[in-house]
């Protein structure tokens, strides 16, 4: 009886701590990429898929990529004297409209070479993150959805409102012609179409046509993508001076 009472007083042993998670998984999880890849490389892959969240943080059940995890990565991979070419793979339905240009205008600042892939689709807020780069690719089955700036929620019905919307509008308008080939005329006929989006305006356009109008400088995939891309920094080494690296051109 003794025995019984002094066993079932002794206190349970702690439980084991669980493993520590490889650093790598975790941060494809939470940003959906790795911080640098397995093999040295020069050239840093960064992806936008999902919404583009900005400002307010989105349902849980929503793919999302945050503007917060984005500019400081952009930021890293400037300094980093490793890095001489910066990849952009998109695959998004758009999303917060400043977290977009800001992310648009943080990629076509970096001094290093830059080129842009769509997969899949660049919609909305990311056509002007889709131009962003020195050289833009598409997909032959992605798409492109241009229309009008939306906004979401409570809309006070005042001159004012309206106002800031079209100069909302206008920022976007101003940033895709001055990165791209597209003509200021045909991208607000494409943006203010109607009859081809149900119950609203604006236009879907594939591959192809997309490079047709001027959003998108080729039609391509990964492998074109990084040709390119490898193009750029031998042509950025031979201004600077430095030996180009052979087995680097593709």
């Amino acid at each position: 009886m003794w025995e019984e009472t002094f066993k079932s007083e002794q206190p349970e042993p702690p439980a084991a701590k669980p493993p520590i998670g490889n650093p790598v998984v975790e941060t494809i999880q939470q940003l959906g990429q790795t911080a640098t890849p397995a093999a040295e490389s020069n050239i840093f892959c960064m992806t936008i898929i999902g919404q583009v969240e900005g400002h307010i943080v989105l349902p849980p059940q929503n793919k999302t990529t945050k503007y917060e995890h984005l500019i400081p990565q952009l930021v890293a991979a400037e300094q980093n004297p490793k890095i001489e070419g910066i990849m952009i793979v998109l695959n998004t339905v758009g999303g917060d409209v400043e977290a977009g240009l800001a992310i648009a205008e943080m990629i076509s600042s970096l001094t290093k070479p830059t080129v842009t892939l769509v997969l899949g689709g660049g919609h909305s807020i990311g056509v002007p993150i889709a131009v962003a780069g020195n050289t833009s690719f598409i997909a032959e089955t992605a798409t492109m959805t241009i229309h009008p700036i939306r906004l979401n929620g409570l809309v006070i019905g005042v001159p004012q409102t309206f106002e800031y919307l079209e100069k909302m509008q206008e920022r976007v308008v101003r940033f895709v012609t001055s990165h791209s080939n597209v003509t200021e005329e045909v991208f607000k006929e494409l943006m203010f179409k109607t009859g081809e989006l149900t119950r609203d305006i604006g236009t879907t356009v594939i591959g192809t046509d997309a490079v047709k109008h001027g959003l998108i400088d080729q039609v391509g995939g990964i492998g074109q993508a990084l040709r390119r891309l490898n193009q750029l920094i031998d042509a950025r080494r031979q201004s600077a001076g430095a030996p180009v690296l052979g087995g680097l051109t593709q």
